[in-house]
């Protein structure tokens, strides 16, 4: 039986194809970057864990609770995944194709081939896969942000696109790309010696206090509640890998302190603002005057005239 003919110049129908297609792609482009993470980070040897203490720097991390933090990733991209399947209004069918698309599918390819690269100890394509990454998840992160704003109208919405979105976006921001453009320069100090751990303590405390400094205020003027909580991850990873260089240990720790702190202080004064915008609160008519009988002209008494 031949198949009906359909009018791929109708906007609606591409929208329709392009949503059909993410469904399939998404959760396989998810599958491989799980795979390629998981052997590298176990099976391959050396793990991506070993090479990160073979290689550190003044920024360098903790491997376990970055480990968490992807695995948290993932699970958001599951439920975005079942979103994609099971969504039904228009806008968020919207952000979706127009806003995500097809982003977040190579952002998990150029991460299976970070994982790739990573472990085989090739630096500088590692360093480029990840600016590559980081400009795939600041694109889809912006125009959510200007054409999709979140709000508690479609709080899945919120949850299973902007969170996993914001969520993926912090990690090699803040994190990934500054320390592998660290060992691609050769700002590290011998694995066996840790009493060099001090060396190179002011690029990395540059990296640090500028990477936070553009968190504070996304979470400031945005009231973000992902990115305080992403941020906040992040900067405990940091200062909990000893030994660190002074200024790198005294700023992720402020941070980790302000990040909470601007987001309920934030949140708190919006709270308040709004508050303050409803107004006084009219209050009803007095019974007595609602019901006392309006007296015409005509209807004077008759012993007024006399």
């Amino acid at each position: 039986m031949d198949s009906l003919p359909v009018d791929t110049s109708n906007p609606a129908v591409r929208d329709y194809l392009a949503l059909i297609r993410l469904q399939v792609l998404t959760p396989l482009s998810l599958l491989i970057n799980i795979v390629a993470v998981l052997v590298c980070a176990t099976i391959v040897k050396p793990t991506i864990g070993d090479i990160t203490k073979l290689y550190p720097t003044s920024i360098t991390f903790r491997p376990s609770l970055v480990a968490v933090y992807v695995m948290v990733i993932y699970v958001a991209q599951v439920g975005y995944c079942v979103l994609l399947v099971f969504a039904r209004k228009a806008e968020t069918k919207k952000a979706l194709v127009k806003a995500v698309g097809v982003s977040l599918v190579l952002a998990n390819w150029t991460m299976a081939f970070w994982a790739i690269a990573w472990v085989m100890r090739l630096f500088l394509l590692s360093t480029v896969l990840l600016g590559i990454l980081v400009v795939l998840l600041a694109y889809s992160n912006v125009v959510l942000l200007v054409y999709h704003t979140p709000t508690t109208e479609r709080p899945l919405d919120m949850m299973l696109i902007h969170a996993p979105l914001r969520f993926f976006f912090v990690l090699p921001l803040s994190l990934m790309f500054p320390y592998s453009l660290f060992i691609t320069l050769g700002l590290t100090y011998p694995p066996n010696h840790p009493e060099y751990y001090d060396r190179y303590a002011w690029p990395g405390f540059a990296v640090v206090f500028s990477a936070n400094l553009l968190g504070l205020a996304v979470i400031a003027i945005g009231r973000d509640i992902t990115w305080a909580i992403a941020a906040t991850w992040i900067c405990v990873s940091e200062w909990s890998a000893r030994p660190k260089p002074m200024p790198v240990y005294s700023t992720t720790i402020l941070f980790t302190v302000l990040h909470p702190l601007t987001l309920l202080a934030t949140m708190m004064y919006h709270f308040l603002s709004q508050r303050g915008r409803r107004g006084p609160i009219a209050l009803p008519a007095d019974d007595d005057d609602h019901h006392r009988p309006v007296r015409r002209p005509q209807e004077v008494d008759s012993d007024a005239w006399a």
